[in-house]
């Protein structure tokens, strides 16, 4: 494949899109920070985790941004700049993809919660948004894919700061604690819900990842939003449950095993895949190589 196309217009011409995995737990392996601020600190390692799933087959690559907001950035005190962070993000996304591949802008979570629950207000998160997104886009992304969001509202503020951008679609994925009761995220939203508000609110794909789901779990909900919307589904499950193994978190569930899962989210109507926590470039080549087995089949 070669980028010749804007990332919508690509979307709407394939029946499948992949996307890469997880990049936390793969600096986690390594010993390094699972923050942002590796982009600065340990740039060659981050490209080299993003050279790796650009081999395994992938159409795009997820910048290294996740959290790196201004919030999150003050409250947590990660010490660098918002600025350099992400537009190194991209640097180090754009380096691994090359020609041949799209490079998402990476949006989550501020840690913080609106009220009434938390202190801030939906203005001050839309803020942070905006700046962030201003940086992505100005560094050069082909899309924003906002995910592992537990809260519809706040990915609601960070759905309208992409779209003020001019450049990109945009990808909202929440994160799901139940795929029971019509699909609950931490917080109590629907699947229905989100779904409905995100639409309306200009999201161009919506869907899935992380949470408290694998990827046979995320297969319900991925048929509850195809249910309730028209736009493309977004799946990308965990490497099964983690667990806890003195104080590491491990993710069991290997490639091919992944990979079955991933059929089930594509079965029940999703058409953009890719991992979380625990997935790695095998787990991505995995996958790979059942898109081109069931289009084979076809």
């Amino acid at each position: 494949m070669s980028v010749s196309v804007d990332f919508l217009t690509f979307l709407k011409k394939r029946d499948v899109v992949l996307l890469d995995g997880a990049i936390g737990t793969e600096l986690d392996k390594r010993g390094l920070m699972t923050c942002g601020r590796t982009n600065l600190d340990s740039p060659q390692v981050v490209l080299e985790i993003q050279q790796a799933y650009a081999r395994s087959g992938c159409d795009a690559l997820i910048t290294n941004t996740l959290t790196m907001n201004r919030i999150y950035i003050e409250t947590h005190n990660v010490g660098v700049s918002v600025e350099q962070v992400n537009r190194a993000g991209v640097k180090i996304a754009r380096q691994a993809a090359g020609d041949k591949r799209y490079v998402l802008g990476d949006i989550s979570s501020t840690g913080q919660l609106l009220e009434p629950y938390g202190t801030y207000t939906e203005s001050q998160l839309c803020d942070t948004f905006k700046e962030q997104a201003r940086i992505l886009a100005q560094a050069g992304v082909d899309g924003f894919i906002i995910e592992t969001m537990i809260d519809l509202r706040e990915a609601l503020c960070a759905l309208r700061a992409c779209k003020d951008m001019a450049t990109p679609p945009v990808l909202v994925s929440l994160a799901f604690a139940t795929e029971h009761n019509g699909g609950r995220t931490i917080i109590g939203n629907s699947v229905q819900d989100c779904a409905k508000q995100l639409e309306s609110a200009g999201a161009d794909v919506i869907g899935a990842n992380c949470g408290d789901l694998d990827p046979a779990q995320m297969a319900v909900v991925v048929s509850l939003f195809r249910s309730a919307t028209k736009l493309p589904i977004l799946a990308q499950p965990n490497a099964g449950k983690p667990r806890l193994d003195g104080d590491k978190t491990v993710f069991d569930m290997g490639p091919d095993e992944f990979a079955e899962g991933i059929e089930k989210c594509l079965d029940a109507g999703a058409q953009i895949v890719g991992g979380c926590c625990g997935t790695t470039p095998e787990h991505i080549r995995a996958v790979h190589q059942l898109l081109a087995a069931r289009k084979l089949q076809r």
